[in-house]
């Protein structure tokens, strides 16, 4: 766990997976992956073994021991939809969600077929419970399909991670989200962030009933609200 994040849109971090591999333009730059391999070949960190993909069974019953209900980001360190993780472990987080139910969880996934996929297996007769919100990460155009898995998803809140913006992702849907961030690339050899880009995915933001957050690459901004839980 990860107190005081620096993640404007959480207040701590929960990894019973860390470790993952790349599948779009939004991943070159990853954040996760640079911390992670600084660290690779030092013995005994929990990183020792860089960004390679892998389960901490060890973490899984952490969110029962946090008594204070936090705002919590499942997996930073990698996607619990990766195609690599058991479905008995992301079963067994799901399974520690639903029991520390005090606190709000932030899933979010470029996987969004696999998470439509489990989500509606294992919610059929009814959406995930409220306190569980589910959101895709949008880089661009090419990603926006991932928006339509996730309104397909048995969710009870969606939302937008419309990070690293890295190129205009043009006319989107917003039907069924509650909250759309948005925010630049920062770090070593960031791409750049256009404000028109920024702008096209406002307009239509603000004449839904989403709720919009902007991160740019310096400090962050917020405006509205977070979606009601």
């Amino acid at each position: 766990m990860v107190d005081n994040t620096a993640i404007e849109w959480t207040d701590t971090t929960w990894n019973p997976v860390t470790g993952c591999t790349k599948i779009s333009a939004g991943c070159e730059n990853c954040y996760a992956e640079r911390f992670s391999e600084r660290f690779r070949g030092v013995k005994g960190h929990p990183f020792e073994t860089g960004f390679d993909l892998t389960l901490r069974p060890e973490r899984l019953l952490h969110p029962l021991e946090w008594k204070r209900p936090r705002m919590i980001f499942v997996n930073s360190m990698s996607d619990l939809f990766h195609k690599e993780i058991p479905k008995p472990h992301a079963s067994a987080v799901f399974d520690t969600m639903e029991k520390a139910d005090w606190h709000i969880y932030q899933v979010l996934t470029k996987r969004s077929s696999l998470m439509q996929k489990f989500i509606n297996d294992r919610y059929k007769a009814h959406p995930a419970p409220a306190h569980m919100w589910f959101g895709v990460s949008v880089e661009n155009e090419q990603a926006t399909s991932r928006i339509a898995h996730l309104q397909k998803t048995n969710a009870s809140i969606r939302f937008l991670s419309i990070e690293p913006l890295i190129a205009p992702v043009g006319k989107v849907s917003l039907a069924g989200i509650a909250w759309v961030i948005v925010g630049g690339e920062s770090g070593y050899g960031a791409r750049p962030m256009k404000p028109e880009w920024v702008i096209d995915i406002r307009k239509p933001v603000r004449q839904s009933e989403s709720s919009f957050l902007f991160q740019p690459v310096g400090w962050p901004v917020s405006e509205d609200r977070r979606p009601a839980a």
